[in-house]
């Protein structure tokens, strides 16, 4: 089992606790960026710039994942392609997607984006909350005692 993280978006905070998580547990925990990202010194961690482009650093984890992986992203068509792989797929906000509400995200998705291509005005997320990064960390908590092997 590997951890993947969609690195571009994801919040800082959001990736302490998984460097922490990867550290304690020794789990591999990859992040990919089209950027170059600072990652602490581990065995554990390790960073992946890959070149800009429009959806180059999901392509790459979507090529990379295994079987029962985690990938860590709020890009649906991404987590709906791991969900395929039979992976795992969290968001930074602690909701994991699944093959039963992956295509109504994805619905949803384009229906909005639709609405924006036509100039509607709408709503982005609202704020990354003290709640959101407690409801993460529980759930990956969680995820690393059912399915790490030490």
């Amino acid at each position: 089992m590997q951890i993947w993280v969609d690195a571009d978006a994801c919040p800082v905070v959001i990736k302490d606790i998984l460097f922490r998580a990867a550290t304690r547990v020794g789990v591999p925990l990859t992040l990919v960026a089209n950027r170059l990202l600072h990652v602490p010194p581990s065995p554990h961690i390790k960073a992946v710039q890959v070149p800009h482009g429009f959806d180059v650093a999901d392509n790459h984890i979507a090529e990379q994942v295994q079987a029962n992986d985690l990938v860590i992203t709020a890009d649906i068509p991404l987590a709906s392609q791991v969900i395929e792989r039979s992976g795992f797929a969290l968001n930074p906000r602690g909701e994991f997607y699944t093959t039963e509400n992956i295509q109504e995200r994805l619905a949803m998705r384009n229906f909005m984006e639709e609405l924006r291509s036509a100039g509607t005005a709408t709503s982005g997320p609202s704020a990354f909350s003290q709640s959101d990064r407690q409801a993460f960390a529980n759930q990956l908590d969680r995820f690393l005692a059912r399915h790490h092997r030490a």
